[in-house]
């Protein structure tokens, strides 16, 4: 067995400049910062939008600020003013600057409502460290520059903040701190327990409390001193036994954004405006809104449009190709995978042999239990000999000593539950059941209706799970358990071992014993058998359904759809990749 890889965070090559607005990120929760400058992630929430309309006033327009020598006696209102500090290594875009009696004071617009003080409205901490930024720009652009002024929406009330020295102070230590953080390479802890988490629009990026509870972390009560930054922890002490069902539910339950699928011959996709038009021929027969997709999906020879392609790139619309079989070809995307630091880890746990027997066993210990827990529910009459084999073959993959055994106990496990999965098929008439025969798993081709759907399923499921990969910053053809190999996802295809049963088994049975799919719905070509356009549609309905179905994480108690699960498992392996977290926490059903 190889030795462990240490895994040293290199130093960041960072900007000349730092943005005055990622100072603000900083002080507010230098996890945000890392993610948005360091990682360039961003998500927009509620919030965020509304923040981004109130800018868009002073954005539409840029005015010219006159010299600092020119202004004395003037009046001037200066809008979307872009200016630099080389000296403290600052840029700013001030929403307004303000000028009289020789005088300047930049106006910064803030969506909120002021803090609570003694003497009246006060300005937050963070909000007060990015006007005295822009102030201090203005000042080593030659103006005189005595205080800024805040404007909150909500209570419609100005906040002056005087830059005094002690403040010009402090913006030199946050902006010497911010830098530091970036250049370790290391994304700083979460905040814990913390009330500015909920309504952070990269709060289901981040995963704040699930990442502290997996890790077991929480704030010592003898010792504040060490998480105190602006009434924040962000320095969490390790302690045994926190209780996971204390985490908060702040990963939506629902996801609004929802998959387009465009299969069938002479199909064109274009857009319009801010729409994907299909077309048959010339005519429209579908139309969707960029913003309500997750993702296109192209079925054989559809064509898609230049124009389509940079709408799509541009919204992070993936656009998934298969053939008219479902097979799984590719993605055309944007640049996404900027985190690489995420990818550097990736990339030296993956030489590391125990790393990776340690993330296999989990990954196919936790499918195993999820085989026999989908036997348990769904089988007509299940073997207790079966269920008492799949829970031995589960404590077996835990202790295996190498990739190569592990391989031969989830052979084992599979031949097990496959040769029950039969039994889970029940359709209500019985005349239709020899349509449905199944006695194993066979593929390329598949031999039979139902391992046509498995692997269409597992095809689809491969899909998300790759959209996922790059969503989170991984590569997803550098595995743990599946070994590289030319063209094949295997970390997708890692994360998909747990949910195989419980995604696409599962709706491959709903598919079945509903109706949903028919013997109809097949097509033979000598030992292959293949979906038909509608079976096909079906299906993907079938699959669908089960993706938004609710289901109740059972590490963190929250309910979540499994849309959503795949995300929030992905999240959580690249915690342990990072080292953020001590072992990857698989997804299993009760």
């Amino acid at each position: 067995m190889g030795r462990p890889i240490p895994l040293r965070p290199r130093p960041v090559e960072l900007p000349d400049q730092v943005p005055a607005r990622m100072l603000n990120e900083f002080v507010y929760c230098p996890r945000l910062f890392f993610y948005e400058w360091v990682d360039g992630v961003f998500r927009h929430n509620a919030d965020t939008v509304e923040g981004a309309q109130k800018h868009e006033k002073g954005d539409e327009k840029e005015d010219d600020l006159p010299e600092a020598d020119a202004l004395e006696g003037e009046r001037v209102k200066a809008r979307g003013v872009m200016l630099a500090s080389d000296q403290l290594g600052l840029v700013a875009k001030m929403d307004l600057v303000e000028a009289a009696q020789g005088a300047v004071t930049p106006v910064d617009y803030k969506r909120g409502r002021p803090r609570d003080g003694d003497a009246g409205p006060e300005a937050w901490p963070a909000d007060e460290i990015q006007i005295a930024a822009q102030a201090l720009v203005l000042r080593h652009n030659g103006y005189t520059c005595h205080e800024g002024l805040l404007f909150y929406h909500e209570t419609r009330q100005r906040v002056r903040v005087r830059v005094t020295d002690d403040l010009t102070a402090l913006v030199a230590t946050r902006l010497d701190e911010a830098r530091a953080v970036a250049r370790s390479g290391r994304i700083p802890p979460p905040l814990v327990d913390s009330p500015k988490c909920p309504r952070c629009s990269l709060v289901t990026i981040c995963l704040p409390d699930e990442t502290v509870a997996a890790a077991g972390l929480t704030p010592a009560d003898d010792e504040p001193e060490q998480f105190a930054l602006f009434e924040d922890v962000t320095e969490p002490a390790r302690v045994p036994d926190l209780d996971l069902e204390d985490v908060r539910r702040l990963v939506p339950a629902r996801d609004d954004l929802r998959p387009l699928y465009i299969t069938g011959y002479q199909l064109s996709v274009g857009k319009s405006g801010e729409r994907l038009q299909v077309r048959e021929k010339r005519e429209v027969v579908q139309e969707a809104r960029l913003n309500e997709i997750s993702q296109v999906n192209l079925f054989g020879p559809v064509s898609i449009s230049g124009a389509a392609v940079q709408a799509a790139c541009a919204n992070e619309i993936p656009i998934a190709h298969f053939s008219m079989g479902g097979w799984f070809y590719g993605l055309t995307q944007g640049l996404g995978l900027r985190n690489v630091f995420l990818r550097r880890a990736q990339f030296l746990k993956a030489e590391d042999e125990r790393f990776c027997l340690s993330v296999s066993r989990d990954l196919v210990a936790t499918k195993i239990r999820n085989q026999r827990t989908l036997l348990q529910r769904n089988h007509i009459e299940p073997s207790a000999q079966v269920l008492e084999r799949l829970k031995q073959q589960a404590a077996r993959a835990q202790q295996a000593g190498s990739l190569e055994s592990l391989l031969g106990v989830e052979g084992t496990a599979a031949a097990l539950y496959f040769g029950g999965f039969a039994g889970m098929i029940k359709t209500e008439d019985e005349g239709e059941v020899g349509g449905f025969d199944f006695t194993q798993r066979n593929r390329r081709p598949p031999r039979d209706p139902v391992n046509a759907l498995l692997s269409f399923a597992y095809s689809l499921l491969a899909r998300d799970l790759t959209i996922v990969c790059h969503a989170v910053g991984f590569d997803p053809f550098i595995g743990f358990y599946h070994q590289p190999r030319f063209g094949r996802p295997a970390l997708a295809l890692d994360l998909m071992e747990g949910f195989r049963p419980l995604v696409a088994d599962s709706a491959v049975l709903t598919a079945l014993n509903t109706g949903m799919v028919t013997p109809a719905d097949f097509l033979r070509a000598g030992d292959s058998v293949g979906l038909t356009r509608k079976g096909r549609s079906a299906f993907i309905r079938a699959y669908e359904q089960r993706m938004d179905q609710l289901v109740t994480h059972p590490v963190f108690g929250y309910r979540i759809s499994y849309r959503r699960v795949l995300e929030v498992q992905a999240r959580l392996l690249a915690r342990y990749v990072s080292g953020e977290i001590p072992r990857y926490p698989g997804f299993e059903t009760r």
